[in-house]
């Protein structure tokens, strides 16, 4: 698809002419920072060097002082307890984490975890899972990254004589479960001044909690944020606030002394030198989230709380294998949905997409709503059958709230849940077809011709002439990169193609220049299809990151090309 090419305002030439002079940086990079909000000498001290101790005071936290109480007198009175979790990749680092943190305090026989099966028990806390802990004889269970919305449940636990401490991330319904204690920065009337923590982020603030009030040296719960850090980075929340502090203490762990399960993962997965963001979404997310998307989320649980190297190597070639069938669900149902909308008379033209096949895996249509949005830049919802009852998952574009959108079909489902960008649901096969129906009315009604233009949003244009090792240096400092403070896209005008070659038949390896002479090595993925444009062209504009490549030994500069316009009429929106 072509992509409108967005910059935005320019910044005042003597706001950054002022902060170049006190951070003592060029002006291209306090434009940079001004974008991002950091528009003096502490704020972009706090940027560049966070520290936890800014993190915020988990007793801000509505509820938390109740939390904490009814966990720490389970613990002092040798009660059960089950640390109850989601299947995706940040309910299993949740339940990891805080097993492991709170296995230190208590007896092996009375600390449990319960991950649901995605096919027998499906999304949230489940009824098969608070029966059989009061069979088991919990008295307390820690849900985490699920609940907000289990009414239901929450009541069967009181009626059992459970307790329920609620950790949850995602946004609550219009009446709250009646649990002990529900901790929810996104709850009304909750004080908490950071709202887009993850569900482990939740959990981490709970043992914060928890240390605060016994003293626990914080060393020890710190040296689990590579798990935080995980979480942040494999659910898509904003890399700001305290999410970006977790997340650049946990990748200094994960890079220096990783706990063995990430260990084993990033082995098993080949990835080499130093770990980023992109790194825990692309490689190790997928990995921890495949056993719950085809078999059960147990097996990721096993492996972040292993220690023994055999049992190790044995989980992660597990979840390696099954992330290779995973692939191979996800490329042949792609190809299905995507063969379905252009079979199908109108419906390439509709304002969303909603397809269904009872073939279709369960557990990769979240994956396949993502990919064929990257086709038909439109809401889109892929369902399948599961226990007798349609289900799926649903993603977004850029600026469409998907959740309110699917809440105005609501007569017509039987369960829904999410936010704005994603959310799942569930309804009967009889309702199909005008759930269909009225969800593309609701989008058409609603929806703009600007969220249906699929966009690049770039940062700031820059000649050849900025790209070096200095900046490049103060540039990796801005990092962890993640939504709300993405990878810089800086854009390039009036550059020539020098050579290139094809990379199995699909990727583009370039040498750009631009007309003062400097050159780069550029690698655009994906994007093979573009040399006849190029070559027929004699200038063209590029957007990109600045990376680095290192081969035997020699460090370069090169560029990875996100998109490419030939120079001529070329209109970028400000």
């Amino acid at each position: 698809m072509k992509k409108k090419w967005v910059l935005p305002q320019a910044v005042p030439s003597e706001e950054a002419a002022s902060l170049s002079r006190q951070l003592n940086i060029n002006t291209t990079l306090s434009r940079l920072l001004i974008q991002r909000g950091i528009d003096s000498f502490d704020s972009a001290k706090h940027f560049f060097r966070p520290k936890l101790t800014d993190l915020h005071d988990p007793f801000l936290m509505k509820d938390m002082e109740q939390a904490v109480n009814r966990l720490c007198d389970a613990l002092h009175q040798g009660k059960r307890i089950c640390i109850y979790g989601d299947y995706d990749v940040d309910g299993t680092t949740s339940v990891a984490l805080v097993f492991n943190f709170l296995s230190r305090y208590a007896r092996k026989d009375l600390l449990t975890y319960y991950v649901p099966d995605r096919y027998k028990e499906g999304y949230g806390l489940s009824e098969i899972a608070v029966r059989k802990a009061a069979a088991d004889g919990v008295h307390l269970i820690v849900a985490l990254d699920c609940g907000i919305k289990a009414l239901r449940t929450a009541a069967l636990a009181k009626e059992l004589g459970l307790d329920l401490i609620i950790c949850d991330h995602h946004l609550p319904g219009p009446q709250l479960p009646d649990a002990y204690a529900i901790l929810d920065p996104k709850r009304e009337g909750c004080p908490y001044p950071y709202k887009e923590l993850s569900g482990c982020g939740v959990g981490f603030k709970l043992l914060h909690g928890f240390c605060l009030q016994n003293t626990v040296d914080l060393a020890q719960l710190y040296d689990q944020l590579d798990l935080v850090a995980t979480s942040i980075a494999s659910d898509i929340v904003p890399i700001t606030g305290e999410n970006r502090i977790m997340a650049y203490y946990g990748l200094q762990k994960i890079n220096k002394s990783p706990s063995p399960g990430l260990r084993a993962l990033i082995d098993v997965s080949g990835l080499r030198g130093e770990i980023r963001i992109s790194d825990l979404v692309f490689y190790i997310g997928p990995r921890i989230n495949a056993a719950g998307r085809l078999t059960h989320a147990k097996r990721s649980v096993e492996m972040l709380i292993a220690e023994d190297p055999k049992q190790l190597e044995t989980f992660s070639q597990q979840l390696n294998q099954i992330n290779g069938d995973r692939k191979t669900y996800d490329a042949e149902t792609t190809a299905d949905a995507l063969k379905m909308i252009e079979d199908v008379d109108g419906e390439a033209h509709k304002k969303s997409t909603v397809l269904y096949s009872e073939d279709w895996h369960k557990g990769i249509v979240g994956i396949v709503a993502s990919r064929c949005i990257e086709s038909y830049h439109r809401p889109t919802i892929i369902l399948t059958k599961s226990r007798g009852k349609v289900t799926g998952s649903a993603r977004s574009v850029p600026g469409f709230d998907i959740y309110g959108a699917i809440e105005q079909c609501g007569e017509l489902l039987e369960q829904f849940g999410g936010h704005h960008h994603a959310a799942g649901l569930s309804l009967s096969v009889d309702n199909l077809p005008a759930f269909q129906q009225r969800f593309e009315e609701v989008v058409a009604a609603s929806i703009t011709e600007d969220q249906l233009e699929p966009k690049l949003y770039a940062d700031i244009e820059v000649d050849f002439s900025f790209l070096n090792f200095k900046s490049y240096g103060i540039l990796r400092q801005m990092a962890p990169f993640g939504p709300q403070n993405p990878d810089p896209v800086f854009i390039s005008r009036n550059v020539s193609l020098k050579n290139y070659r094809i990379i199995k038949d699909k990727h583009l390896k370039m040498t750009l220049q631009q007309e003062d002479g400097k050159k780069f090595e550029a690698i655009a993925f994906g994007m093979a299809s573009l040399t006849e444009n190029l070559e027929a062209n004699e200038q063209f504009d590029v957007a990109y990151h600045l990376d680095e490549n290192e081969y035997m030994g020699h460090r370069s500069l090169q560029l990875l090309v996100k998109d490419m316009k030939v120079a001529k009429g070329v209109a970028v929106e400000r």
